[in-house]
């Protein structure tokens, strides 16, 4: 199936770390040319010559998701690199939990910008390109917080469910020429939690954390879907640690 793979141009936004990281490895190993973003930028140049010198192609440029003009530049960095977009994987989130309680509407703010805005942005800059091509697919990274809800996770999981309703909708509207995946991790090894900013959230995380997959568990989980042939459209993959009860 990686024959599918081969020579497609895949752009990855939250790139530099966790799932996006791995993934523009494991799909650079399969052939597949890779566009890289992210805000730092210095860990995607770096990253971009280990491809490259490993004989894979890649290119890096900064992105904030949150920005649309950055997101449609973006693009069209992609499509001046390599001519066009086979597939978008919007990655980019963030993950400060706390409980409403604390009123950090602040960070709600963040996660709705990045987790609904940027893929909102993602959708609007990669949509006209892929139907004047006529084909593609948008890999959209939800998350289990978006099947179920838990105490700190509010705002976080419906920005998630808000991600696989999206997805949806762009499927069942785009019709035979582009395909909609949409990857939900369980809890996998990342940088996500990192961003949470209250203290007992943080502890409380820090031990749901101890069973995690890899990054690279879930890269192949997207490997799979855009392997598939053209005419085949996998929807939704739950993936998550074998003994996570979540």
């Amino acid at each position: 199936m990686a024959t599918n793979i081969q020579g497609k141009v895949v752009a990855i936004t939250g790139a530099s770390s966790g799932i996006g990281e791995a993934t523009a490895r494991l799909l650079a190993q399969q052939g597949a040319k890779v566009v890289l973003g992210a805000r730092r930028e210095e860990r995607l140049k770096v990253l971009a010559a280990e491809l490259e010198a490993a004989g894979g192609e890649a290119r890096a440029r900064a992105v904030d998701v949150t920005k649309r003009d950055d997101v449609e530049a973006f693009v069209g960095f992609a499509l001046e690199a390599f001519g066009r977009l086979d597939v978008l994987v919007n990655n980019a989130g963030v993950m400060p939990l706390s409980r409403l309680e604390m009123l950090k509407v602040d960070e709600w703010d963040r996660m709705i910008d990045v987790n609904i805005r940027g893929v909102l942005h993602g959708i609007a800059a990669g949509l006209p390109v892929m139907k004047r091509q006529k084909a593609g697919q948008f890999i959209n990274v939800s998350s289990i917080g978006g099947h179920a809800v838990s105490p700190t996770a509010a705002v976080y999981c419906a920005t998630k469910f808000a991600v696989l309703a999206l997805s949806e909708g762009l499927r069942q509207e785009v019709g035979a020429d582009i395909r909609v995946t949409v990857i939900s991790p369980g809890v996998t090894t990342s940088e996500l939690a990192e961003s949470i900013s209250d203290a007992n959230a943080r502890e409380v995380m820090r031990e749901f954390r101890k069973v995690a997959i890899p990054a690279d568990a879930v890269a192949r989980s997207i490997s799979h879907a855009i392997s598939q042939p053209a005419d085949v459209d996998v929807s939704e993959i739950i993936i998550r640690p074998t003994a996570s009860p979540y």
